[in-house]
């Protein structure tokens, strides 16, 4: 059974109200809270797929592998 995966933002005030409510719906197969690492793991990718995305367009020039290890 194929499944679709989905982040949704709730405020902290509300959390525990909407992880009952996910909880609650039959066809949710799976409801858990990102843990703050993972949270900024995701964040860390969705930048990076931007920057990837701009330089496609030509509006970005992104380092070379070698400019990247001379930092280092």
């Amino acid at each position: 059974m194929r499944c679709m995966k989905v982040i949704i933002d709730i405020p902290d005030k509300e959390a525990d109200f909407g992880m009952k409510v996910l909880k609650s719906l039959s066809f949710v197969m799976k409801a858990k809270p990102l843990s703050a690492g993972s949270e900024k793991l995701l964040k860390d990718l969705q930048e990076a797929a931007e920057e990837v995305r701009l330089h496609k367009q030509g509006k970005i020039k992104l380092k070379t592998a070698e400019q990247l290890l001379n930092e280092l």
